[in-house]
């Protein structure tokens, strides 16, 4: 997903108000204008493939990050924080030949090696919060694909496989419930392919979510198991309290990035803008005056503000996170349609006419769901409200999901499928080569529109935890060319 016209500053604001491309006709046009006007991201002008991080991408990934390290302190895992850069090899011409490093391996096992003398030491289990840089990276989309993005990225050392496997599944399920409970982003837990695990590791646990808008699946994060791999390489081994020699560390590495918040952005937002769930929102409930014009006393005026400060302190007691929009000069649709774009999940408007029947009248963003609130019951009322409208936004794209996640025992099947945007759980069975072909088998020469993209081959996402069913005895790869018996339903896509 690539962009043709980046807003940039030179624009001036009566140019960039409101989304102008519609979700369903021009998808990366659209996501680009959601997230600059919204205010989640600016563009970088002074190098290409990089973006500011707006207060209100921030908070998001704060709440996450708050989340998720609740969790890790549960589990007993440190926070630790490693250098930058590591040695360059082969820059001779460098004074000092350093290097960015796109992961820590190389600056954090040397450590390891040294900090892990004895099978007491271990587990050794360390998180840090960081940025990577990725230069490699070509065509930059916001939040998916950019050349420096915000991660954590756990890195722990086992005695045993068993353990370190343990590690895995509880980190990954973690991740899903960072997806499923603060973002309401269906995911399907699995395990990555040999062709596409991790290339150092021994096997890759992966979430993997999808696009409605374009039929795309995309990893959401991964949970990966070393195995002894890069133990043997920094020598991160202990003697066998069992007295038989030395023994090689079992390790994993995890992560999740930014990418997060744009997958949040794509499944959710619609052709007004943004669309947030209330887990993570800035600002869940917003509060606009209405009917206030020029035969309004100030008196009538103050009163309706006072009352209007009085609902938000008491809001704000609850813990919910409340805004009154008393900005002058802008009518109150202005501000509906600006808080709209913003994705606030809530808007509450109270008016003479509300004073009057004490109540508060409210918009539910994702749904345009209106109604009234008594005033004695605004507190309890918006806590409703919004934990109602957590559950449906999940509940909405979970359905998507379901219904796009086609089974298919038919080859002749697969393309129209890909093509009418679903991904596809096949009889596999699990050969990389097969893998690679089935690529080659399903990419479309004709540009079918989205700049290309819809007619790419479809690769592997995951094998499913949770299967369709058992692969009956004798069932072959569903591969036209392959005569090998199928192993797992594997779920295929067109993907990021």
């Amino acid at each position: 997903m690539s962009f043709q016209t980046p807003l940039t500053l030179n624009q001036k604001p009566a140019e960039i108000i409101g989304i102008t491309a519609t979700k369903e006709e021009d998808f990366p046009q659209w996501y680009q204008e959601v997230v600059v006007k919204a205010g989640m991201v600016e563009y970088y002008t002074e190098i290409a493939g990089l973006f500011v991080l707006r207060p209100l991408t921030m908070f998001i990934w704060s709440e996450l990050r708050k989340w998720f390290q609740s969790h890790l302190d549960e589990m007993d895992i440190g926070e630790a924080a490693f250098p930058l850069f590591l040695s360059a090899k082969g820059e001779k011409n460098l004074e000092v030949p350093v290097a960015i490093r796109p992961t820590s391996e190389a600056i954090m096992y040397p450590y390891y090696s040294k900090w892990i003398r004895s099978h007491r030491d271990l587990p050794l289990r360390l998180n840090q919060w960081n940025s990577v840089v990725r230069w490699e990276t070509k065509q930059t989309t916001p939040f998916l694909r950019t050349r420096e993005f915000l991660w954590q990225e756990g890195h722990t050392a086992h005695l045993t496989e068993e353990q370190a496997g343990i590690e895995v599944l509880e980190i990954l399920e973690l991740y899903a419930q960072l997806y499923e409970d603060l973002l309401a982003v269906p995911v399907v837990r699995g395990r990555k392919t040999e062709n596409e695990r991790f290339a150092g590791g021994y096997y890759t646990m992966t979430l993997e979510g999808y696009i409605p808008s374009n039929g795309r699946g995309i990893q959401g994060a991964t949970s990966h198991c070393l195995g002894q791999n890069f133990s043997k390489m920094f020598d991160i081994s202990v003697e066998d309290p069992a007295g038989s020699g030395r023994l090689y560390a079992w390790q994993n590495s995890w992560a999740f990035s930014t990418r997060v918040i744009g997958v949040m952005v794509m499944i959710h937002g619609d052709n007004k803008g943004l669309v947030l769930p209330p887990r993570v929102a800035q600002t869940q409930i917003v509060m606009v005056p209405v009917g206030i014009n020029r035969k309004t006393s100030a008196e009538d005026k103050d009163r309706l503000l006072d009352q209007l400060y009085e609902m938000r302190k008491m809001l704000k007691k609850l813990g919910l996170r409340v805004e009154v929009d008393t900005r002058e000069g802008y009518t109150p649709a202005w501000k509906f349609n600006d808080w709209e774009m913003k994705g606030v999940p809530l808007r509450m408007e109270f008016g003479p006419k509300d004073a009057k029947s004490h109540v508060v009248s409210y918009a539910v963003r994702h749904n345009n769901e209106k109604g009234t609130i008594p005033v004695a019951e605004i507190g309890p009322q918006a806590t409703r409200l919004l934990e109602q409208i957590q559950k449906d936004m999940y509940d909405k794209a979970n359905l998507a999901y379901s219904q796009h996640r086609k089974v298919i025992g038919n080859w002749d099947e697969v393309t129209p499928a890909l093509d009418s945007k679903n991904v596809v759980l096949i009889p596999f069975c699990l050969d990389g080569k097969c893998e690679e072909r089935i690529k080659q088998l399903t990419t479309k020469e004709e540009d079918l529109g989205d700049q290309g993209t819809v007619s790419m081959g479809m690769k592997s996402l995951c094998i499913p935890f949770e299967q369709p069913g058992e692969i009956e005895e004798g069932r072959k790869c569903l591969n036209p060319e392959c005569d090998r018996l199928a192993q797992k339903w594997t779920l295929f896509g067109r993907s990021y």
